[in-house]
C-alpha cells in the first residue's frame, strides 16, 4: 500500500528546524546508521520507511513500525540526493538540564558557533574517534538534527553525549577544568603535555573563537604551518582533528 501524501508531507517537513521542534522528531537515513539506531536505547525510533530488500536483509524483524516503500516513494521522503534504502523517523531526545559530572574527569569539545552542519557532524566523528566524551554546542552552532549534520556524523551522534550549553556554565560548574583554544600565538600542539581532563573550544569557520569565549580560554594551542607556506587557516573540523590527536597522543605518552 503506497504511503499517503500526508505522511510524505510530514516527513518532508522535518527538513526544517521549526517542524523538527514542533513534532519533536528528526530523520536519519542509510542502512548502517539505521541498523545502529535499532540496537541502542538513547534514541527512540518512531517509524521506519524502507525498501523491501533492506527489510528482508535484517537479521530479525524490527520491533518498531515498518512501512515498505518503493524506490520512488523513498525518493520523495529522503533528504539525500541519492536515497539510501531506509528512512527512520526518530524522536528528539529530552533536553538535559545539567552538565554531566564526569566532565571534570574527561575531555570534551565546546563548539563556539560552528555554523556548518557538515563540520558539526565531522566534529562529532572526531570526538568519537579520539574518545572525547561530550560535545557542548554554544549559541549559533548548527542544529545536530538537521539531515546534513546527522549524515555527517556517520552514526557518532549515537555514541557522543551532545547538548546545548554556554561556556560560562562549564567554567562556573567546573572551575578547575582547563579550557583550551586554538590561536597562532599559542603553544605548539606537538609539544603539549596535556592534563588528564579538559575542554577544547572550537571556533566558528572564519572568525574563529568569539570574543566572549576567548575570555574563558586559559591555554592556547597552535598548529604550526610548514615554513614558507601562506595558507591563512584550517577548516574547523580539520583543526579539531589535529588538536584532538595531539592531546590524546600526549596523554598516551605521559
Amino acid at each position: 500500500m503506497p504511503i499517503s501524501s500526508g505522511t510524505i508531507k510530514f516527513i518532508s517537513s522535518l527538513k526544517q528546524r521549526k517542524f523538527r521542534q514542533n513534532y519533536h522528531k528528526f530523520t536519519a537515513e542509510g542502512g548502517r546508521i539505521v541498523a545502529e539506531l535499532l540496537t541502542q536505547s538513547r534514541y527512540r525510533v518512531d517509524h521506519l520507511y524502507a525498501l523491501e530488500e533492506w527489510a528482508a536483509a535484517l537479521p530479525a524483524p524490527p520491533t518498531v513500525p515498518l512501512t515498505l516503500v518503493s524506490p520512488k516513494e523513498l525518493g520523495r521522503i529522503s533528504q539525500l540526493r541519492t536515497p539510501n534504502q531506509v528512512v527512520a523517523v526518530v524522536d528528539l531526545p529530552d533536553v538535559a538540564e545539567d552538565l554531566p559530572t564526569d566532565m571534570a574527569t574527561s575531555w570534551s569539545l565546546y563548539l563556539d558557533g560552528v555554523q556548518s552542519p557538515s563540520n558539526l557532524g565531522a566534529l562529532l566523528r572526531i570526538a568519537d574517534w579520539f574518545g572525547f566524551h561530550h560535545v557542548i554546542a554554544g549559541a549559533g552552532t548548527a542544529d545536530l538534527y538537521a539531515s546534513k549534520s546527522i549524515q555527517a556524523t556517520m552514526g557518532s551522534f549515537l555514541r557522543i553525549d551532545f547538548r546545548q550549553g554556554d561556556l560560562t556554565e562549564v567554567t562556573t560548574k567546573f572551575p578547575d577544568l582547563p579550557i583550551f583554544g586554538a590561536d597562532l600565538s599559542g603553544e605548539n600542539i606537538y609539544g603539549l603535555r596535556a592534563p588528564e581532563a579538559g575542554m577544547l573550544v572550537i571556533g566558528a569557520e572564519g572568525p574563529g573563537v568569539s570574543t566572549a569565549a576567548r575570555t574563558q580560554v586559559q591555554r592556547w594551542l597552535n598548529i604550526p604551518r610548514a615554513p614558507g607556506r601562506e595558507a591563512e587557516s584550517l577548516n574547523a573540523a580539520v583543526a579539531a582533528g589535529i588538536l584532538c590527536g595531539g592531546i590524546v597522543n600526549s596523554l598516551v605518552d605521559s
